[in-house]
């Protein structure tokens, strides 16, 4: 993530999850706002912020949606609204004992034995959609 040793939220810094996780920790609670944070409440405020991130994109086609960091305004949006999703995601978190990092490692190495890659797939081929992931099955997770 970050380059330098600097402080967490400095250019340069290491923004490593854990760091951004007590900075977050701590803001809320100089506040006063842990009696808010509850599992329920931090899980609603994150899906109001993905929601926002959506609206962003709603009505654009695929090719402006890939250009969207082109327009300074638009990209200033983008950015403060996955600001929001990862600060409510690290807070939910912090409150439930969730290591962040560690869940997405043990996510990916699921996956990685879940979706493994073919032989024949080559890399400007069409991807398969793994059949229990198709919309007409009864479980439509991703693999993420």
């Amino acid at each position: 993530m970050g380059r330098g040793t600097e402080e967490a939220g400095r250019p340069g810094a290491p923004d490593r999850l854990d760091v951004l996780q007590r900075r977050l920790a701590g803001f809320a609670a100089a506040r006063g706002w842990q009696p808010f944070h509850t599992p329920k409440n931090l899980a609603a405020a994150l899906s109001v912020e993905a929601a926002e991130l959506v609206e962003i994109f709603q009505w654009l086609t695929p090719e402006q949606s890939a250009r969207v960091m082109e327009d300074p305004g638009t990209a200033g949006r983008v950015e403060d609204e996955v600001a929001d999703v990862l600060a409510y995601l690290l807070q939910f978190c912090e409150v439930l004992g969730i290591d962040a990092g560690a869940a997405l490692a043990a996510k990916i190495e699921r996956n990685e034995h879940r979706f493994p890659v073919t032989e024949h797939r080559s890399g400007g081929g069409s991807a398969q959609v793994p059949e229990e992931s198709t919309p007409d099955s009864p479980n439509r997770h991703s693999p993420e």
